[in-house]
């Protein structure tokens, strides 16, 4: 697959400064010709500074409300895939998550004479991203220092899609929400006969982490339980099932061994739902959780 024009989205939540900054940051990549901007249904203060400072070239879709990181991706990749602008691969990114010189092209090199369908920049830690059947995901040694490194999935953080991938495998599940989805889409891409992987070297950096310790808990928890049971099994899942629950009662009985997002009524929900079978986004209760 020879070099090509790319296109970016950028899924955005109450953050316009931060935004605006990554749009300038993906300008400096010569291979980036069009930007799109989903905006998750931002407060209006934010909203309105996005609008009155975007590039007159830079396409706003407005979901409305808080859909997800997924649904939000769905919405410009669907804006995408239905117009022919040239452009071969796609970026999907948070709004804060800055390419590092020279990244998109190390990038489309790495993959120049490989049926790759989908492929994540280097967030730097030195980790693969892999899929265990009876855990869900997993950071594995890196297995190579430059260039492509075969992956179960893409980071999120900037995660590139070749346009005849999402044409073969479809988009992301909006079950999810957030969190695992990528797993998902990498596990489908695979099945396809994709190739999936990450290019070391070509660096991005996330520059804020700001979701509350709760929501990012319950949704690790229960979307991983949706992921086991979409590609492995009933027997996958109860094991996880009941790593959750004894993690729930070592973290209660010794704070020290809890993760670093860890919130107990959190899991709970997340447990309850996961049996349930109420996927989407998180409940009421859960966001009314404190850190």
């Amino acid at each position: 697959m020879p070099r090509t024009s790319v296109t970016v989205i950028l899924i955005h939540w109450n953050q316009s400064r931060p935004c605006l900054e990554t749009i300038e940051k993906f300008r400096g990549q010569p291979e980036v010709t069009r930007f799109l901007v989903v905006d998750n249904g931002s407060r209006p203060a934010e909203l309105e500074h996005l609008r009155a400072n975007l590039p007159a070239d830079v396409e706003l879709i407005e979901v409305g409300r808080n859909s997800g990181f997924g649904p939000g991706a769905n919405r410009g990749w669907e804006r995408w895939l239905e117009t022919d602008d040239g452009s071969d691969w796609s970026v999907i990114a948070p709004h804060d998550a800055h390419p590092g010189d020279g990244t998109i092209a190390a990038m489309l090199d790495a993959v120049a004479d490989r049926h790759v369908g989908l492929m994540s920049a280097d967030v730097g830690d030195g980790y693969t991203p892999e899929v265990q059947p009876y855990l869900g995901t997993i950071d594995a040694p890196a297995t190579v220092d430059e260039g492509f490194e075969p992956a179960d999935y893409p980071h999120g953080t900037l995660l590139m899609a070749h346009r005849q991938c999402l044409t073969d495998i479809g988009l992301f599940d909006e079950r999810y929400f957030a969190y695992c989805e990528e797993a998902d889409l990498g596990l489908r891409a695979k099945a396809a006969g994709w190739e999936v992987g990450l290019i070391r070297g070509a660096r991005v950096y996330n520059q804020h982490v700001n979701t509350p310790a709760p929501i990012v808990d319950y949704l690790k928890e229960r979307n991983t339980l949706l992921l086991l049971a979409d590609h492995f099994g009933r027997r996958q899942v109860a094991f996880r099932a009941l790593v959750a629950l004894w993690q729930l009662g070592a973290g209660v009985v010794r704070p020290s061994t809890r993760a670093e997002y860890w919130s107990g009524r959190a899991r709970v929900y997340a447990l309850r739902d996961a049996a349930l079978r109420r996927w989407g986004p998180p409940p009421d209760a859960v966001f009314a959780l404190k850190n």
